[in-house]
């Protein structure tokens, strides 16, 4: 049996999406709640609980595999969904603070394709401020597995922080990281300068062929993941859309197809791969140490499952992951 828990660390954010505007509002997308819902000169958001490393922990939880989600949460209105949200789903949060600062608000654009992109409004929000008193082994726990990454691992001042939590941690769990490239708000050459240090200190690393492409543009990726396995990351896996993924161990590669799904929005879709992918490895007793015993079939077979996990979020709106229930009955409707 997999031991203790799945630790996630990082940021809540609150996705704020225009609601009633016929210019923004596409059937079925989170962003749309009807005619006549705003009058002239107004503009309505519809707020809903998210965050990458949230949304990781939250379709953990839903799959079965207890989660610690390892966060810095308001004490703000928007801090009060954020903590109603992850509890609903069984996230334990005896790991997170109760924040002074305020939370980080993302206001969310859907182009045709259901991609969202993010306005972020975060300057001195409760996310980055970790210190390394607050951020200590005895607050990570007995865990198997410590996940971490997008904007958490880049954010002064608690990047540092995080960073050293994930060295410690690597002595007794497997560390997985995604770095969820957010180009708007950090330049991507942050990223490029220290992936070669998280790739050190990681044994997963998953990202999508856009985050791919904004760290290394033009390179083939052959290239780039063998210079991260040589880093030190034993396992890479790169999310490509409905062109599937693929799953690189120690240099040995393995694609996997994407399901097909009718796709409503792709919102929350690369965490709940990350959440498949982590969920797959940990109740196969994979996870709490350096990967040593993984082979590529089992990691072709976790990331297929990831796949799965992450076809049902684009199959609804919103950062809305599956429970295991779905999963078991993928031939009928989702009953989230």
């Amino acid at each position: 049996m997999p031991r203790s828990q799945v630790a996630v660390l990082g940021e809540c954010v609150a996705d704020a999406f225009v609601s009633g505007s016929p210019s923004q509002a596409r059937p079925g997308s989170p962003s749309q709640a009807g005619p006549g819902s705003t009058s002239p000169g107004e503009l309505a958001l519809r707020v809903l609980p998210g965050g990458s490393p949230a949304n990781t922990a939250v379709a953990l939880s839903r799959l079965g595999t207890s989660a610690r989600f390892l966060g810095r949460i308001s004490h703000d209105s928007f801090g009060a969904l954020f903590r109603a949200h992850l509890g609903a789903s069984g996230v334990d949060l005896t790991g997170s603070v109760t924040a002074e600062e305020p939370s980080t608000l993302a206001v969310a654009t859907l182009d045709e394709s259901g991609q969202a992109v993010y306005t972020f409004y975060a300057e001195g929000s409760a996310d980055w401020q970790w210190t390394a008193a607050e951020l200590t082994a005895e607050r990570l726990g007995d865990v198997s597995c410590l996940h971490t990454g997008s904007l958490a691992l880049v954010r002064a001042p608690g990047a540092e922080p995080v960073e050293e939590l994930l060295a410690e941690a690597a002595a007794r769990a497997t560390v997985s990281i995604d770095p969820n490239v957010r180009a708007g708000f950090v330049d991507p050459a942050v990223y490029r300068e220290r992936m070669t240090r998280w790739c050190a200190l990681a044994d997963i690393v998953k990202l999508s062929d856009d985050d791919l492409e904004q760290i290394h543009p033009g390179e083939p990726f052959e290239r780039i993941c063998d210079a991260w396995h040589t880093a030190g990351a034993r396992l890479i896996v790169i999310t490509r859309g409905s062109r599937g993924a693929t799953v690189s161990l120690d240099g040995e590669r393995a694609t996997v197809p994407a399901p097909p799904t009718d796709v409503v929005d792709t919102v929350g879709a690369g965490d709940s791969f990350t959440a498949g992918l982590l969920h797959r490895l940990h109740t196969s007793g994979r996870l709490g140490g350096r990967l040593d015993d993984l082979d590529l079939d089992q990691a072709r077979d976790a990331a297929a499952f990831a796949s799965r996990v992450a076809a049902l979020t684009c199959s609804v709106a919103g950062a809305n992951p599956p429970w295991a229930r779905d999963l078991a009955g993928e031939a009928s409707q989702p009953t989230r």
